[in-house]
């Protein structure tokens, strides 16, 4: 029997590519839940199925007997969903940053608004299956990674681990996002004459997303420099990561400690020595794609990390956290 599932969110753009990939998911049953009414209803195509519509309470999640909800809101509203879901028997994974950090006063500072669920907080696993997979099996609450740190986290922290970063002299993230990562709602930030031939640096040295890389890879807030770039894409994120190495011979020798990190990793792909990725190796597939250039000379180090923020970011690995969950291949509906 197919497991029912539920998407909160399902008109954003991370709830509509959530949508997108369980239509072709096999065993899973997709059912919409309708947190407020909205009347911007997309276009449809003549005779297309669609999944069925719930107003969302805990009683539907229980009588419907859903395994597990996605929720694809802002973290105010996660915040407020999350435990009556919880309660009702349902599973949850969170697409916000309503549970990514672990204590209060961290969320306080990047989010700058108070937690309300410090015990969901404490709690919830970080659902990046590459470094945390153990622990999602078995959660009832999964936050789901924000997009940049996906990308950073990956790149960075088996260097960390292999201890060839020379941490004191830092490490720089220069990262680029397509317009989606923004989230559905107009701002003038992100219309089209605001976007379209620009490109534009935000939230310098106080980006939310920068403690969950520095979590990740127990690094200092010091030991990194990350910088968000919106560039007039729909989707995507390109992140070109800047390190001094420590008794690295050269892009052979950093390859096979990612090789060895990732051997068993379907989502993980790296490039041929001196060879990096781009966005279109990425756009819409759940891969994380890693190219790395060192200089032995001047000790310069470069990785290249590649994602679809709205696969990898977002959608793509929530599902990779469902399927973890609830026992199904990793892959599924995914390759």
């Amino acid at each position: 029997m197919k497991r029912r599932v539920g998407i909160v969110g399902f008109r954003g753009y991370s709830g509509a590519e959530l949508l997108r990939i369980l239509k072709r998911h096999r065993h899973v049953e997709v059912w919409l839940l309708e947190h407020r009414s909205e009347s911007d209803e997309p276009p449809r195509i003549r005779g297309e199925s669609r999944p069925p519509h719930l107003p969302l309470s805990a009683e539907a999640v229980r009588e419907h007997r859903l395994a597990l909800v996605f929720l694809a809101t802002p973290p105010e509203v996660s915040l407020e969903l999350a435990p009556s879901l919880l309660e009702a028997g349902a599973r949850v994974i969170d697409l916000s940053g309503a549970f990514r950090l672990r204590l209060p006063e961290t969320y306080r500072r990047w989010y700058r608004s108070e937690h309300t669920q410090a015990q969901l907080l404490a709690e919830a696993v970080y659902g990046l299956p590459e470094f945390y997979r153990d622990r999602i099996r078995q959660a009832r609450l999964v936050a789901n990674p924000g997009c940049y740190p996906t990308a950073a986290s990956l790149a960075i922290r088996p260097l960390i681990e292999a201890g060839v970063v020379d941490r004191y002299a830092g490490i720089v993230c220069d990262a680029k996002s397509g317009v989606s990562g923004a989230g559905r709602k107009p701002t003038l930030r992100t219309s089209f004459c605001e976007v379209t031939e620009n490109l534009s640096a935000y939230s310098i040295l106080e980006h939310r997303h920068v403690p969950e890389i520095l979590l990740n890879c127990e690094l200092e807030e010091g030991e990194l420099s990350f910088t968000a770039q919106l560039v007039p894409l729909d989707r995507g994120i390109l992140e070109t990561i800047y390190f001094r190495g420590l008794e690295v011979s050269g892009p052979e020798m950093l390859l096979k400690l990612y090789e060895q990190r990732y051997a068993q990793e379907p989502f993980i792909r790296l490039y041929e020595p001196g060879q990096t990725p781009d966005l279109h190796a990425v756009r819409h597939t759940n891969f994380c794609d890693l190219g790395v250039v060192f200089d032995a000379g001047t000790g310069r180090g470069v990785v290249v990390a590649a994602i679809d923020n709205l696969v990898k970011g977002a959608a793509g690995q929530a599902v990779q956290n469902m399927n973890l969950m609830l026992g199904f291949p990793e892959t599924e509906a995914l390759l």
